[in-house]
């Protein structure tokens, strides 16, 4: 936790708002190049960062140990990233099948497919991950994924093919 140290952290903890505020401050960086390398779009990594400096801002008094800092942010930024990627899943589902009521065991046999696909992607290199987010899960054209990315769009073919046997090959033997 070089960027903190550990007496601000547990002044923050304190309740101290010089302290608080130098936390967040000097978390943010961080905080969005973890989100960067998570969620699916820049707007997604930096609403997601902005959450977890709340929540930090919010509930770093209840953090017993200051030494786990870091590992708590980042476990914020991964949940609320995972958190935006299922509302998309969830917002596509209900547009794709409106009025069909499934049973629990159908619902919960989805969840468990889902967290498995979402595993899945999570193994995926940054830029094989993101090519499969951006094309497959929200849609996007591929010239527009190849230009948000700074790839070509071979390159962006060429990254989404290895992404998407990566992760059906994960699934087969998963």
């Amino acid at each position: 936790m070089g960027w903190v140290s550990e007496q601000l952290v547990e002044a923050a903890q304190d309740g101290d708002l010089e302290s608080i505020t130098a936390v967040v401050h000097g978390a943010h960086p961080h905080v969005r190049r973890f989100a960067d390398h998570l969620c699916a779009s820049p707007q997604d990594a930096e609403d997601a960062a902005q959450e977890a400096l709340i929540v930090l801002y919010r509930k770093i008094g209840t953090l017993r140990a200051s030494a786990a800092l870091a590992s708590w942010m980042f476990r914020i930024v991964r949940n609320e990233c995972l958190r935006r990627a299922r509302r998309l899943l969830d917002d596509t589902k209900d547009t794709a099948d409106p009025g069909l009521a499934e049973s629990a065991e159908d619902e919960a046999l989805k969840r468990l497919e889902a967290e498995r696909v979402a595993e899945a992607i999570r193994t995926l290199p940054d830029v094989q991950r993101r090519v499969l987010i951006m094309r497959d899960i929200l849609g996007q054209p591929g010239r527009t994924v190849a230009g948000t990315l700074g790839l070509s769009t071979a390159a962006m073919k060429s990254h989404l093919h290895r992404a998407r046997t990566a992760v059906r090959l994960r699934l087969r033997t998963a």
